[in-house]
């Protein structure tokens, strides 16, 4: 085999790679949102942009505007996996800083303010 194969036959099973990756990451995430959706209204906040680091902020409310349940999932790579956002839990809709929450990560006081801004119209 020469090396422009061998080269050929690595990209494939890279990208191969990357596609179970998102796959299995994508699961994960449907996983956690279906579980959070079932406890109360949900927002979902997201940061934009193309070859940023991506943060998904979901937020579960009672009839209160308490925060019941959180997801958050940070990262730039198939790795990143959802995770509950615990300092917002127990808060009102009203009481949320997301810069407090969040003091030196832009990206994701974005996601929540935006997370925040789409609310809880009941």
């Amino acid at each position: 085999m020469n090396s422009t194969t061998v080269f050929i036959i690595f990209a494939i099973v890279m990208w191969l790679l990357q596609i179970l990756f998102g796959w299995l990451q994508i699961k994960a995430f449907n996983q956690a949102f279906m579980e959070i959706s079932r406890k109360g209204k949900v927002t979902v906040g997201r940061n934009s942009g193309r070859f940023n680091p991506k943060s998904i902020i979901v937020l579960a409310f009672d009839e209160q505007k308490k925060v019941i349940d959180s997801l958050c999932m940070k990262g730039f790579s198939v790795f990143a996996r959802p995770q509950k956002l615990d300092d917002v839990i127990g808060l009102s809709i009203d009481e949320i800083v997301p810069e407090k929450i969040f003091p030196t990560d832009k990206r994701s006081q974005f996601a929540l303010k935006v997370a925040i801004s789409s609310g809880y119209h009941a």
